[in-house]
């Protein structure tokens, strides 16, 4: 997936435009309720094509505050990562000095850049766009990032400048990311699944700086390990390597089957380790929850019970994923990390056959049909599962448009209670087909 990195001087509309950019992916699941989404990347859609969107903080030259330094650091290093480049300017202000610096430092990276004039709210401002080609990048694009207009233009010869992707043998084999929170035993875990002291292990959070592959063969059947950096917030990173490990970690979700949280069982669930979860689900991978360090909790017979209970409250949208309690310093349970993903990539390819579906869920859609909206009564006439990896199912009805989001997670609770897709996020459209009732026979 490419990597878009916009970046700009204080006060020129990067967030509104990162803002517009993340609005334009059109979700088909209603947002997750209860996290928050506090990041400095998100996922964005143009035409058909997907690609990451890094924000990056206000440019600041020849300044020694610390979040001045640190914010110049993500930039220079977002520039490196970057696939393409979004350079944006105040079309009000005009060419400033800090924009003429950074201009500077764009055209010796040698990568796609694209000047977005924002703030041209009007036709009238496109003229004065004009000025930005003196900063030697080339087309000025006018947008008003507020408000969307213009944005298709600059969309399109963004998108146009991708690296097509070469087409590649598939890779038939498990792919296991280790995502997680600095210093919770991601590269222990590693080390624990293949036997020997293959990654870096020390108790510095952060030690592991990118993205990982170790191959581990377990009852015949290969599986590839992404040991990933740690994820931090935004407040947190403070040098630009923590932002190179926030743009692996998000590849390695990218290009997983199934990723495993871990969670430090000592500290508990973290705000942070939640945010975690909800990208993979975003990413729409299958996903676990591994609390390591179990060896150094007190426990009773009570215990992994209580933890579950605390997991189920606190991320009650997830009541699907899976929870493992292991240790990586003595092994205990280590195994059934593999295992436990062997399942969930075995129900992420299941595809519930359409009789089938339909004859398990329109009786319960009959007997609670979805409220009425607007004065007008809505039929959901048949389901069918149309893809795995991962699972989407689209259901046909005479309003799509105005199905709730309180009814759309009433149908996932009984497609999981028909059928296991334990540790499987799933997808819903819903289009519009008249299909007589008789079908679900």
């Amino acid at each position: 997936m490419s990597l878009v990195a916009i970046v700009g001087r204080p006060n020129v509309g990067k967030s509104t435009l990162f803002n517009r950019l993340i609005r334009e992916r059109r979700a088909i699941v209603e947002a997750t309720p209860g996290v928050t989404r506090d990041r400095l990347y998100g996922h964005a859609e143009w035409a058909g094509r997907h690609f990451t969107v890094i924000d990056t903080g206000g440019w600041v030259p020849e300044s020694d505050d610390l979040l001045a330094r640190a914010v110049r650091e993500q930039t220079a290093l977002a520039i490196e990562e970057a696939d393409a480049i979004l350079f944006v300017v105040d079309g009000r202000e005009g060419i400033t000095p800090i924009d003429t610096e950074l201009a500077a430092l764009l055209r010796a990276a040698c990568k796609p850049v694209f000047v977005v004039v924002n703030k041209c709210d009007t036709a009238e401002w496109d003229t004065a766009a004009a000025e930005f080609y003196a900063l030697g990048l080339g087309t000025p694009y006018p947008i008003a990032a507020a408000s969307g207009r213009g944005l298709g233009e600059l969309l399109d010869a963004l998108i146009a400048h991708f690296p097509e992707v070469p087409p590649v043998e598939p890779d038939l084999r498990l792919k296991l990311a280790i995502v997680g929170r600095p210093n919770v035993g991601k590269s222990s875990i590693v080390n624990a699944l293949i036997g020997r002291p293959q990654v870096i292990v020390t108790p510095i959070p952060g030690t592991t700086r990118d993205a990982v592959d170790t191959v581990v063969r377990y009852y015949g059947e290969e599986y590839l390990l992404i040991d990933t950096a740690g994820l931090r917030r935004r407040s947190h990173i403070r040098e630009n390597i923590e932002l190179y490990s926030v743009v692996r970690t998000l590849r390695a979700i990218q290009r997983c089957d199934v990723a495993a949280v871990v969670v430090d069982a000592y500290e508990g669930l973290r705000d942070h380790d939640k945010h975690i979860v909800a990208d993979v689900v975003e990413a729409r991978k299958g996903i676990m929850l591994v609390f390591n360090k179990w060896d150094l909790v007190e426990k009773d017979a009570t215990t992994a019970d209580w933890y579950l209970q605390r997991v189920r409250e606190e991320l009650p949208a997830f009541p699907y994923i899976p929870v493992l309690f292991v240790s990586a310093r003595t092994r205990q349970r280590i195994a059934n990390i593999l295992e436990v993903a062997k399942r969930i990539r075995e129900r992420r390819q299941y595809r519930v056959p359409t009789a089938q579906l339909n004859r398990a869920l329109l009786p319960v859609i009959e007997r609670t049909p979805p409220p009425a909206v607007q004065g007008k009564e809505i039929r959901i006439n048949y389901v069918t599962q149309v893809r795995t990896e991962p699972p989407v199912f689209v259901f046909f009805c005479n309003h799509p448009d105005l199905i709730p989001d309180s009814y759309k997670r009433f149908l996932e609770k009984v497609i999981r209670e028909h059928f296991d897709f334990e540790g499987v996020p799933i997808s819903f459209l819903f289009r519009r087909k008249n299909v007589p009732y008789s079908l679900r026979a």
